[in-house]
């Protein structure tokens, strides 16, 4: 393989090794917690698994972009950006439940064309690639069938991440879906993918908190976008829909949007 076209999947599970080193070692330890700007609680631990993932891409990609949630972007105009997330769900982690996870996406030409959810605890890695389909421990996975609202199951993080027009429109909708779960963090995109779960809807969300999920699900058949129906990119503060097919995400659009 040609050094312009590295092997995404190899070099990402790398990465989520070495993130995976740094975190597992603080995990259910006493950790020092800070609080960021955004008032997000962030360990030493993350800070620590995204100077791992940088190195590596350092030494093997050092052309390729970085925008990383601890330690901010380098190169945002390269062709190929690497979208990181050592620890996607710090209040899980902080707070022992296994259902946090390293999030990897690569953008290239402005379009997500790889995903990774890494799921430390559970020992869990969901990989998509664009035109590779979507793999859970190396074994093919897709999105369910589900096309209506009436037999969805919606999950999102918590109700406390919605303002309240979000909230009164996020209720609107989950209210008319099977069934409704809250918590979980990114393990729910995962399970999108997985077919266990039709939708996820979440707002406020930053590039890297949506970007490794948006490649997994894409890539294993489902779609994800803005509550207004647009791509998804580098762009602060995302409202963020994901669907198992295009009939439901049409169908939740709307009902977001009344």
């Amino acid at each position: 393989m040609s050094s312009s076209t590295p092997d995404l999947s190899s070099i990402a599970g790398a990465l989520a090794d070495a993130a995976a080193a740094q975190s597992m070692r603080h995990f259910r330890t006493p950790l020092d917690i800070i609080t960021k700007a955004d008032e997000s609680p962030v360990t030493l631990a993350d800070r620590a698994a995204e100077t791992a993932m940088r190195e590596i891409l350092g030494a093997r990609v050092p052309a390729d972009g970085i925008f990383g949630e601890e330690h901010g972007p380098e190169r945002l105009d390269a062709e190929r950006i690497w979208v990181l997330d050592p620890i996607d769900g710090t209040r899980s982690f902080i707070t022992g439940s296994p259902l946090w996870g390293t999030l990897i996406g690569v953008l290239q030409g402005g379009r997500v064309v790889f995903g990774m959810v890494d799921m430390p605890v559970l020992k869990e890695r969901w990989v998509g690639q664009a035109g590779k389909g979507a793999t859970r421990d190396g074994q093919p996975v897709r999105v369910s069938g589900c096309t209506e609202i009436a037999k969805a199951r919606i999950v999102t993080t918590s109700p406390d991440i919605f303002s309240p027009a979000d909230w009164t429109a996020f209720d609107r909708l989950s209210r008319q879906c099977a069934m409704r779960r809250f918590g979980g963090d990114c393990y729910g995109y995962a399970q999108l993918a997985g077919g266990t779960i039709d939708l996820v809807v979440e707002t406020g969300l930053q590039p890297y908190d949506f970007l490794g999920p948006a490649g997994l699900i894409e890539a294993a058949g489902g779609v994800v976008t803005d509550w207004e129906g647009r791509p998804l990119g580098l762009n602060p503060d995302q409202r963020v829909i994901a669907a198992a097919t295009p009939e439901l995400h049409r169908q939740a659009l709307a009902v977001l949007a009344a």
